[in-house]
């Protein structure tokens, strides 16, 4: 088949670098993973709590909630890419405003609240729905590479640069450079390779969008009890997940291991997370099961358990290991679940509903953690209702349907959507 310019240009490959490239450098990278760092040379500089700084997590975390449903449904309707550019463009600029700002605390909080509504545009369930739109049977590893490489490597480099930077030029400038590193590094690669769908499978062998992109609308998913689950055993555990590594550093220090060794376990934390969720999605690609999660979950409850009450370097390396399996599996499991539970014509809808919760709980999470830090001096409470939550969440996953070995056997389609004669995924890896 004859491929015209643009789709060279939209080839499934480049697609899946650069929408690697737009996770390196989105907020969970920028701001979450490197937090942990900053925190608590923000709060004594500023002269403010732990838990008065970490609260702009929660307000990025109300933002978003708030902000992802609209966005994914505007993206269902108008294609992502606009919107993932603009996003990725101005949370840069934004993350750099941070070098500018003041004791005010008024000020800092509003800087964190935009820094929430932009990368909100470009966060990984919004790159997920472009990914889910081209592949169909690797759609699992490849949703796992993109993710989970990607935001992996840059919740792994983000606070290595920052630890490196803080000594040396301060926390101000530091997150001058991170936003700097989110502009020049994310939008090139994304405005070159980044496209919705792969447009010569529609032009000459689909009939319409409708032939590839049926599904459930966002109304009927939240009819079933599969979104449900989903929302409460995934994606909020996924947020506590990511809760948890924002504050592996101060956790740490604050148990008497220096401040290298502590950044060395975020980022064995940060590195098995991103190569788990693609092991996870590739898995998930043949076996078809949410069982195969399960075991995972115990993994991180074990390993926030040694985090907080284990003693020792190889203690700590083993809690950096078993918590990397246990939020790459949460990671790489929702977005699959989503688009083989749910279809993909309202993906964006449902899945940035799903992941609302996700940032919801990485959010208010890192607060909750820090009044009970303010209230008893340690987070061994904390630790403990979050490992009680991954067991409830381990044991909701046994309610979850398996998956038919088409892929779509479970999917509730509307009668007047024929199925596909051929995935679009698989024709752009045949035309790429």
């Amino acid at each position: 088949m004859q491929i015209a310019p643009r789709d060279r240009a939209a080839s499934p490959y480049r697609l899946v670098v650069a929408a690697t490239t737009g996770n390196l450098v989105c907020v969970t990278a920028a701001i979450s993973a490197t937090f942990g760092t900053l925190l608590v040379p923000i709060s004594q500089d500023l002269g403010w709590s732990r838990a008065a700084v970490s609260g702009v997590l929660g307000l990025i975390a109300i933002i978003a909630a708030i902000s992802y449903p609209w966005i994914g449904r505007t993206m269902d309707r108008v294609g992502a890419r606009p919107l993932i550019l603009g996003g990725n463009a101005a949370l840069g600029l934004l993350v750099m405003s941070l070098s500018q700002t003041t004791g005010n605390i008024w000020l800092f909080y509003a800087q964190f609240g935009a820094i929430g509504l932009a990368g909100a545009f470009c966060a990984a369930p919004m790159i997920a729905k472009v990914v889910a739109n081209w592949f169909d049977e690797r759609r699992g590893l490849m949703l796992g590479v993109t993710a989970g490489v990607g935001n992996g490597v840059g919740a792994t480099l983000m606070p290595v640069v920052a630890g490196l930077l803080l000594p040396v030029i301060g926390w101000r400038a530091t997150y001058g450079a991170i936003g700097l590193i989110v502009l020049l590094v994310g939008f090139p690669l994304m405005w070159l390779w980044l496209h919705d769908t792969p447009a010569h499978a529609r032009r000459t062998v689909l009939a319409g969008p409708e032939r590839v992109f049926e599904g459930m609308t966002l109304r009927e998913a939240a009819s079933t009890r599969r979104f449900w689950i989903l929302l409460v055993a995934v994606a909020s555990g996924a947020g506590g997940m990511t809760a948890v590594f924002t504050h592996v550093v101060p956790m740490m220090t604050d148990r008497g291991f220096g401040l290298g060794e502590a950044t060395g376990i975020v980022a064995i934390f940060a590195l098995v997370t991103a190569a788990w969720q693609v092991v996870t999605g590739a898995m998930l690609d043949r076996l078809r099961t949410p069982l195969l999660v399960v075991p995972m979950y115990a993994a991180a409850m074990v390993g926030l358990g040694l985090l907080q009450f284990g003693h020792g370097s190889l203690a700590m390396t083993g809690a950096g290991v078993l918590l990397g399996i246990g939020m790459g599996a949460e990671y790489g499991a929702l977005s699959y679940f989503c688009s083989r539970y749910f279809g993909l014509r309202h993906f964006g809808s449902i899945n940035a509903v799903l992941y609302a919760a996700v940032i919801l709980a990485q959010g208010l999470t890192p607060a909750v953690m820090d009044l009970s830090y303010g209230s008893t001096g340690s987070y061994d409470q904390a630790s403990t209702v979050i490992i009680a939550v991954l067991g409830v969440g381990m044991a909701l996953l046994f309610l979850l349907p398996g998956i038919g070995a088409d892929g779509r056997a479970r999917l509730r389609r509307p009668a007047a959507v024929p199925a596909p004669a051929q995935p679009a995924g698989e024709l752009a890896m045949a035309a790429g």
